[in-house]
């Protein structure tokens, strides 16, 4: 599947300016500033150690930046708690899935669409009495292929469907950008066709920003590359571009010392 073509003129939905993260004598992040235009499918990409996972941290509240400021929507929300932002729409998933083992996927989603609807933590009388509850669960089993499994222990499922669960859970928050955080990290390849297909065909409304080191992944699915290298920001550009630039074959793509570090 063929991403959208990258508006630059689409409004900026998030945003990074000059952000610093140090850790005592460590610069993790060293004034990376970033811009996600509304509708993007945006891939962070960089050798181990360049600061992605740093990045989102930041992002997504987990550390708090040592300068430089964070907007969402056109808020700062640099100071602002983790459960905050999920909540004005910035939502995240993880490399390692973060999921409830003795939940089934039908009773995780309900637990979820509950309380983002406010219906608190008595989700399974909300999923009998409250209609829209139980179409929203229907809805996101179907569209991440879930249903064959949604009354199946979540610790027995294999990999690629307790990812795909994740991806659900994510998108029962109803995000308005998704970090999507190395979603094949770990499924078999059997199970990867799936996955891919699902993160392709996710809602063109929900901008997604997608760490990743799976260099397939990354030019099926974005319109625009972020490159990070020791912490800082080496280029941005058009898929073509980061294929052809010959600083991100060096450090990155497979033609240099430094590949894949």
């Amino acid at each position: 599947m063929t991403p959208p073509a990258h508006d630059p003129n689409a409004p900026v939905v998030l945003s990074a300016k000059n952000l610093v993260k140090r850790f005592g004598g460590i610069t993790a992040t060293d004034k990376v500033s970033l811009e996600v235009r509304r509708g993007a499918r945006q891939a962070l990409i960089g050798p181990n150690g360049a600061g992605k996972t740093t990045l989102v941290n930041l992002l997504t509240g987990v550390h708090e930046p040592t300068s430089g400021s964070i907007g969402l929507l056109g808020e700062d929300i640099s100071a602002m708690a983790p459960h905050l932002r999920v909540r004005r729409g910035l939502v995240r998933t993880f490399q390692i899935n973060q999921l409830f083992q003795a939940m089934t996927p039908l009773e995780t989603l309900a637990m979820v669409v509950s309380q983002h609807r406010g219906l608190g933590t008595k989700w399974w009388q909300a999923l009998g009495r409250d209609a829209a509850v139980a179409q929203r669960c229907d809805a996101l089993l179907q569209q991440f292929h879930l249903r064959d499994v949604m009354t199946q222990r979540t610790e027995h499922l294999p990999y690629g469907k307790r990812r795909l669960l994740e991806i659900a859970i994510a998108l029962a928050c109803e995000p308005k950008v998704l970090l999507l955080d190395e979603p094949v990290a770990g499924v078999p390849a059997g199970e990867r066709e799936e996955l891919l297909q699902t993160v392709a065909a996710l809602p063109p409304d929900v901008t997604v920003l997608l760490i990743e080191h799976d260099m397939d992944l990354v030019f099926s699915f974005a319109n625009r590359i972020t490159v990070l290298v020791n912490g800082a920001l080496l280029t941005e550009g058009d898929p073509e571009t980061i294929a052809n630039d010959p600083q991100v074959k060096a450090v990155y793509l497979g033609t240099g010392e430094g590949a894949h570090g």
